[in-house]
């Protein structure tokens, strides 16, 4: 198996990701994933589509990640795995579309409108 490539995005982040069949290397801008993120939530939202497939551990995933927060770049990191496993195999599709995993989610911040405080909150208005 060559490598794969597949992007993700969430939010402010975009995910570049390349897999190759291996020991299970997970190598997140230079830094192993466990210091790039150190929280278990994180670390999980990373392992889930390896999870749903039944493939942990068998792939060495190289990322290189840049934009937004770490809660945005573990999400677009997790669509972007999800996109390759379904480039390596086609029948890994239906469990992920399943869990969601392949939904790319267009939320994004709402911009700051001229005249107001906030993008929704105004400036306090008095009467007298």
């Amino acid at each position: 198996m060559e490598t794969v490539h597949t992007i993700g995005r969430r939010k402010a982040s975009v995910a570049r990701l390349y897999i190759t069949e291996g020991k299970g290397n997970f190598v997140i801008n230079g830094k192993d994933y466990k210091d790039y993120f150190p929280l278990e939530t994180l670390q999980f939202k990373l392992h889930q589509p390896f999870k749903v497939v039944e493939l942990d551990g068998k792939f060495d995933i190289k990322v290189n990640v840049n934009g937004g927060g770490i809660n945005g770049q573990a999400d677009a990191i997790k669509l972007s795995i999800a996109r390759a496993l379904c480039e390596i195999d086609i029948e890994h599709r239906p469990a992920l579309k399943a869990e969601g995993l392949l939904t790319r989610d267009p939320r994004v911040v709402e911009r700051k409108k001229p005249g107001q405080k906030k993008a929704r909150k105004k400036f306090q208005w008095v009467k007298r």
